[in-house]
């Protein structure tokens, strides 16, 4: 006998601890059972997922290359304190690998942290739901994050060319001499914020064209199409959830943290399937 689930029909792996087509845990719904299939249009659901999901764990890779950096910055701080070296007394090079350490042992704490939670979201621990994008789909999801991205980056760059131009410009005015380079310094750093502001929407453009199309939600971290996104932070969290319907049917996540920056928004516009309850989700993140 095939195993179903009741909400929307979808055909259950026998060890599956959510309904892959409607995102229902298993525990909170009732099984049957039936004898034969159920029609082509209930089955055309997303594809069967199974615990512990094909992903590779990023963050963890992340966390490793971090520490073997805190390695060599703190030898490169070491060696001005070793006598009959080219490098003894630099003490300029005991300052850049203390710094550098510091901020790679950093790094190191933050990603290790981000990969035991991406680790429980590919052992199925802490999904509360997922789904596999289909083409369709994910070529929605790519270019509407490009879109977006495009039109945040330029109005940034906007913002930053125009207070470049007045901070330069004034210093400009007032120097007796150097203007004319303060003016060329000015105008290097507004072509070099253009380059990286038009050039990053495409470069992600590329590596979201290249992501698995595997989507996993928990209540405080998610993992979309590659990328890993969390809110459980100090001073982070759900601002707010909603199903949408434009630019395709899918789920909304706006959630903030908190870093050097100050108060930081980030935006999620999930597709997923048209026959997916969608409802039972937003529910158990807005909790």
């Amino acid at each position: 006998m095939a195993k179903f689930c009741p909400n929307c029909g979808f055909a259950l792996l026998p060890e599956a601890k959510f309904c892959p087509g409607c995102g229902k845990p298993i525990p909170e719904v009732e099984l049957f059972f039936k004898e034969t299939p159920l029609p082509p249009a209930i089955q055309s659901s997303p594809v069967e997922l199974s615990f512990p999901f094909p992903v590779k764990n990023k963050e963890k890779t992340i966390s490793k290359r971090a520490l073997f950096f805190f390695f060599g910055f703190a030898v490169l701080a070491y060696l001005p304190f070793l006598e009959d070296m080219p490098s003894s007394g630099l003490w300029a090079l005991t300052l850049v690998g203390a710094l550098g350490a510091m901020t790679a042992l950093i790094v190191f704490f933050i990603f290790r942290s981000r990969a035991g939670k991406m680790q429980s979201l590919i052992s199925g621990e802490k999904v509360i739901a997922s789904w596999k994008l289909d083409a369709k789909l994910k070529e929605a999801y790519v270019n509407q994050l490009f879109s977006h991205e495009k039109a945040k980056n330029k109005i940034t760059f906007i913002i930053t060319a125009v207070l470049i131009l007045v901070i330069f410009g004034l210093f400009a005015l007032f120097m007796d001499e150097g203007g004319g380079f303060m003016v060329m310094v000015g105008l290097g750093l507004i072509g070099l914020i253009a380059f990286f502001a038009f050039l990053m929407p495409s470069f992600y453009r590329s590596k979201n064209q290249q992501g698995d199309g595997l989507v996993m939600i928990g209540e405080k971290f998610a993992y979309i199409n590659g990328f890993f996104h969390n809110w459980d932070f100090p001073l982070s969290g759900i601002k707010k959830s909603k199903i949408i319907t434009e630019p395709y049917n899918g789920l909304y996540i706006q959630y903030y943290y908190t870093d050097r920056t100050l108060t930081n928004t980030e935006e999620l516009q999930i597709p997923a399937p048209e026959n997916m309850d969608l409802s039972f989700l937003v529910k158990k993140l807005k909790k």
